[in-house]
């Protein structure tokens, strides 16, 4: 035991005298933190829109001030053609293009069919489903306002609207705010990566010195140099996501309604998977760069299948199944749940025993492949 302890007292004094070193491990993760939670959004606001209005009634301008007393719309012009609204569309001053054909109010007073022709600049894809959205919840509530209003009067009867009104009830997140799902998330993602970075060019670094070589020579056996090497990483871990629980809730005012020691529970573990990846990455690597690069590309791997940014329900079937060995997707699972849902530990158990399965697994590879010549 007190091998171990000299070899963490020793790793802990190389973190502290690295000085370039410190503002990588305890600032920039906080910096991310408040940066991305403020940087990504899933909202799309200042869409660039202008419109072609062919029919100048009372009609026309009331669904166009609609547009413009949204809170995502930002009208920038009027064009007079079709032809010049597709130009700029194709310089990309303008994302949405909105035409109004002529006799749009004569034809909605005597109840025909009128088409209103919208244009969007669909390069990105998401952003133009989106974008879609909203624009057809503003020209559908306007035609409901229209109907009400033409409607009120029938051969000199008044006729009452019968309207269906439909009050939404939002649980877990009832502001709609993105930044109370995506704060959970980012933490998430910060305690990985400074765990497996760190961890995976630990012992990597101890090759390029030339220190590996000393330390397999002494009488250190192989689980307690492992050990020392890793504790160190497991504690800067729950360190860093005891500051990034705080930030979220005296910065983001992220709801916590679980029992925060989940957290830490679930972490203590998870936090040894990752050590593990990294100790495997370190012992089939010989310099830093190749396991900063293989580190990056399995962690780039890990986010974008892990329902950080994309829903697990909308990808395919195949790719489904291939997350369900995805450590991180655990994890965000597991934060949102206790945090946003308050989930106990019961709501928890199956994701609980994979990451400790993981991790027995894991680290008994990092350790096999470990290789101490003494």
């Amino acid at each position: 035991m007190k091998t171990i302890l000299f070899i963490i007292q020793k790793e802990f004094r190389q973190i502290f005298r690295n000085r370039g070193m410190l503002p990588i491990i305890f600032v920039l993760p906080l910096l991310q933190l408040l940066i991305l939670s403020n940087a990504a959004s899933f909202e799309v606001k200042n869409i660039k829109f202008s419109y072609v209005d062919h029919d100048h009634s009372t009609a026309s301008r009331e669904l166009i001030s609609k547009f413009a007393a949204s809170n995502y719309f930002k009208i920038i012009t009027q064009f007079e053609s079709k032809d010049m609204a597709n130009e700029a569309m194709q310089k990309g001053n303008v994302d949405v293009i909105l035409e109004i054909p002529n006799h749009f109010e004569r034809n909605i007073l005597k109840n025909k069919i009128t088409d209103l022709a919208v244009s969007i600049n669909a390069i990105d894809g998401a952003s133009a489903g989106i974008e879609n959205v909203y624009i057809n919840q503003i020209i559908t509530q306007f035609n409901q306002n229209l109907q009400s209003q033409f409607l009120s009067f029938n051969d000199g009867n008044r006729v009452i609207p019968q309207n269906i009104i439909t009050n939404p009830s939002f649980w877990y997140n009832n502001t709609l705010n993105y930044k109370t799902f995506m704060v959970p998330g980012i933490l998430v993602l910060l305690v990985t990566m400074l765990t497996l970075f760190l961890s995976s060019m630990n012992i990597v670094r101890e090759k390029e010195i030339g220190t590996l070589e000393q330390i397999n020579v002494t009488p250190i056996k192989k689980h307690q140099f492992i050990i020392g090497k890793l504790f160190p990483f497991w504690v800067l871990g729950l360190f860093i996501l005891s500051i990034g629980l705080t930030i979220a809730k005296l910065v983001f005012n992220i709801p916590i309604l679980g029992n925060i020691g989940l957290i830490y529970l679930f972490t203590s573990v998870y936090s040894f998977v990752i050590l593990g990846i990294g100790l495997i990455i370190s012992n089939f690597t010989e310099t830093q760069q190749q396991a900063m690069f293989i580190a990056w590309f399995f962690t780039v791997i890990f986010i974008l299948m892990s329902g950080l940014f994309t829903p697990i329900e909308s990808m395919p079937q195949w790719a489904q199944n291939i997350t369900l060995f995805n450590p991180i997707r655990y994890f965000v699972e597991i934060v949102r749940m206790v945090l946003l849902k308050g989930a106990t530990f019961s709501d928890i158990s199956f994701q609980f025993l994979v990451i400790a399965g993981y991790a027995v697994i894991l680290n008994g590879i990092a350790v096999w492949t470990y290789k101490k010549v003494s």
